[in-house]
């Protein structure tokens, strides 16, 4: 019985050694290059790719059987006070808010206030959207606005304001009144006729929210979405307060330099006001991954989950996410662009497996897509074949 044991404890002590060094030679092989004759920077250690984007820092988390395998921070935070990235450096996440934004208009739902499929016209009332022809013979749903299908003709994408500047409130921006700095949030085209990305229609979704439960956003996410999760280092608060803006990245342009102000302030919070690390957006797509699969329900049920997994019809997004097939595997998955911020989620739908990568540079969509791949071949994404390392 005792040798049993021992030898129990020893073929442990073994399998623990070696899914360590094994998570060792994945992280090494993004790390240093993974070799591809037709990409000349695929053999650039993370530095070098850095410089050669000059993108100044950058934070990975990699998820792996449902957990994150490791997660690490490249580079500097901020050019002008020299702060290195780690994990805790909060980045802003930029469009990737829409789908936290969706979780908790999804949350709304299961709690009775609303349906999804409901004239949002009749549960706004703090601001409408305006009639038309082209809503004569269907009215604009909660659903459509959050898959990008309810024929809004806005495209926006949101430049931000400066810290110091007056921000518009959020009917000012539909009407895109003198306060506002991008344009008109009206209908473009009857509902569900065409996929149409909208960042005002995702804004309208956060008004929706403000309506219903009369209580700031910020503080409303907190509680429906990043504190269930355990999204300890995320905050929807803009501006940043300064004493979470000690750890926050700095924007940067497409030199590499700071821009001015260290970040732009986003009252369009729904669409792009997250800051958060790439270790909470990985935690984030695991509680998506898990409730799908009914095996966490801490914030939604698998029934609700599924609606963001989900395509609408028309167009490649869910109530929130993209979704699209890559080799066997189908992934959901959004970006994010912000005045000098770039990052990226993406996560299997079944099986446990993704990633999340934040830059604080305004080329860092590039170094986003050199790493993507190295992290893809590395562990075999949706492949037979043994994983590629260096």
């Amino acid at each position: 019985m005792k040798k049993y044991r021992l030898a129990s404890l020893t073929f442990l002590t073994l399998s623990l050694f070696s899914v360590a060094a094994h998570g060792q030679d994945y992280q090494t092989s993004i790390e240093q290059g993974l070799p591809d004759p037709d990409i000349d920077v695929s053999q650039l250690s993370i530095d070098e790719l850095l410089e050669r984007f000059n993108v100044p820092g950058v934070s990975i988390a990699v998820i792996r059987d449902f957990d994150i395998h490791w997660a690490k921070g490249y580079g500097i935070a901020d050019v002008e006070s020299g702060a290195a990235v780690n994990t805790e450096t909060l980045f802003q996440a930029a469009s990737i808010s829409k789908p936290v934004n969706a979780m908790a208009l999804l949350k709304a739902a299961e709690e009775g206030r609303f349906s999804i499929d409901e004239d949002v016209n009749k549960l706004l009332s703090s601001w409408q959207i305006p009639e038309s022809e082209h809503t004569e013979s269907a009215f604009v749903t909660p659903r459509m606005l959050a898959s990008h299908t309810s024929g809004l003709g806005d495209g926006l994408g949101f430049p931000g304001y400066e810290p110091q500047v007056a921000l518009p409130s959020l009917p000012q921006i539909f009407d895109g009144a003198e306060q506002s700095n991008v344009g008109v949030v009206r209908m473009a085209r009857p509902p569900m006729t065409a996929f149409h990305y909208s960042g005002g229609g995702v804004t309208i979704l956060q008004q929706l929210l403000l309506d219903t439960y009369d209580k700031p956003y910020a503080e409303l996410l907190q509680d429906m979405v990043l504190e269930p999760i355990g999204m300890s280092s995320s905050t929807f608060q803009q501006p940043l307060p300064v004493d979470r803006d000690r750890n926050a990245a700095r924007a940067h342009g497409i030199s590499g330099a700071a821009m001015g102000p260290k970040w732009h302030v986003y009252p369009e919070l729904a669409a792009a006001g997250l800051w958060t690390t790439s270790t909470d957006l990985a935690k984030f797509a695991i509680e998506v991954q898990l409730s799908y699969q009914n095996h966490s329900n801490k914030v939604l049920t698998q029934a609700s989950t599924s609606e963001m997994l989900s395509p609408v019809g028309v167009g490649p997004f869910a109530v929130g996410f993209s979704l699209s097939k890559r080799g066997e595997g189908w992934y959901f998955d959004h970006g994010g662009s912000n005045w000098g911020f770039q990052a990226q989620l993406t996560a299997h739908k079944v099986n446990g497996y993704g990633y999340a990568i934040m830059t604080n540079g305004f080329m860092g969509g590039q170094l986003i897509a050199e790493l993507s791949r190295r992290i893809e071949a590395s562990y075999a994404f949706d492949s037979l074949a043994e994983p590629v390392r260096r």
